[in-house]
């Protein structure tokens, strides 16, 4: 007599299963971090390029003419001057220069850092400032502290028309606070990642210590040295 042969397939019990959504849960808890720092360190090596772009296009301008910086105040006017009330107190964004430059750089991405595109600060009105472009409006998300004034006539600590030695000589002149005594062209900032200071009371709340980049801000030096640049007076937090 032959008996019949029966297969029993085991399954996952229950308690098996959780183990096994644990062990996911503990390794996913391990590893999304260091994906998110691995993502903020590309966004702001991209960053870091796109300065660099932006230092060239500089002096391609510069040496057809005459090795001065341009003098826009009319587009700097024109785009629309500081639209807010609080900090900062003029207005360093750079959609004069997306314009002036759109010859010698064509790909307007570039001028929109890619930490803000993946931020909230992408809706404050001091960050990102609009341009028109050859297909879609363009976006700039950096800032130029000495290309921040649309006044007649030039303050000592704006660039505007001036060679880089007469630009670094009128600073010291200026004796600007922030700036200080700079000592050469490499210690004074050409562009640079928006930030807002927590250290300044008129920042708004919802601003303040926030940067593009964390802990720190990448910088373009008037002698188009580039790097990053950690800031005691921003947080952590983009």
């Amino acid at each position: 007599m032959k008996f019949a042969k029966w297969s029993c397939k085991r399954g996952f019990t229950l308690i098996e299963l959780l183990v096994v959504i644990a062990i996911i849960s503990i390794l996913a808890s391990l590893l999304l971090p260091a994906l998110g720092r691995a993502k903020q360190k590309a966004r702001r090596a991209a960053c870091l390029s796109n300065l660099r772009q932006i230092g060239f296009v500089f002096s391609l301008y510069q040496d057809e003419h005459a090795n001065r910086f341009p003098d826009r105040r009319d587009l700097k006017t024109s785009l629309g001057y500081k639209p807010w009330s609080s900090w900062p107190p003029s207005d360093p964004r750079a959609g004069w220069a997306a314009l002036t430059f759109s010859n010698y750089l064509q790909n307007s991405a570039v001028w929109l850092c890619p930490g803000v595109a993946a931020s909230g600060l992408r809706k404050a009105v001091q960050v990102v400032q609009t341009f028109p472009s050859v297909n879609n409006p363009g976006l700039t998300a950096y800032w130029m502290w000495r290309f921040d004034r649309d006044s007649d006539d030039v303050p000592l600590d704006n660039f505007w028309n001036k060679t880089p030695e007469a630009a670094l000589n009128d600073l010291r002149t200026a004796n600007n606070p922030v700036a200080g005594q700079p000592a050469s062209v490499s210690e004074v900032e050409l562009a640079v990642d928006v930030y807002f200071p927590n250290t300044i009371p008129t920042v708004s709340p919802e601003l303040s210590g926030r940067t593009a980049h964390s802990a720190g801000r990448n910088r373009l030096m008037l002698d188009l040295s580039a790097g990053f640049w950690r800031d005691s007076r921003i947080s952590g937090n983009n």
